[in-house]
């Protein structure tokens, strides 16, 4: 069970990293795409900046990477073992499958970079 408190909790709902009371993103939905990367300069809970420094996020297009790899083997592993379709099919559902989940995988890597270098705090939690 995902719960507050956990890393993954921050990863997966976009919650401030350290009380994990309010969403970073100024809009809840990733598929309204000039909306996708817009965050808040800072918590209205415990005040955590979440722009460390300038141009911070850079560093989640390495994570979006690893995600959008993770992604495509399951598109893939879907595809061409599971439903046993042919390699064609496999690499159409690895596109496909990329470009819909494009807004998700933006945003879940800019979360798990922020997430690399802040740690939820309790005590920020209760105030």
């Amino acid at each position: 069970m995902i719960r507050k408190g956990m890393k993954l909790y921050s990863i997966l709902f976009g919650a401030c990293p350290k009380c994990h009371q309010e969403s970073m993103y100024i809009t809840k939905n990733p598929y309204i795409i000039t909306e996708t990367l817009k965050i808040y300069d800072h918590c209205s809970h415990c005040q955590t900046k979440y722009r460390l420094e300038p141009s911070f996020f850079y560093g989640s297009m390495y994570v979006s990477y690893g995600v959008g790899i993770a992604f495509a083997v399951a598109a893939f592993i879907i595809s061409y073992v599971m439903l046993d379709g042919s390699l064609n099919t496999s690499f159409i559902s690895i596109i496909v499958t990329l470009v819909v989940f494009m807004p998700i995988i933006m945003r879940l890597s800019r979360n798990i970079w922020i997430n690399l270098f802040m740690n939820y705090d309790k005590a920020l939690a209760k105030k």
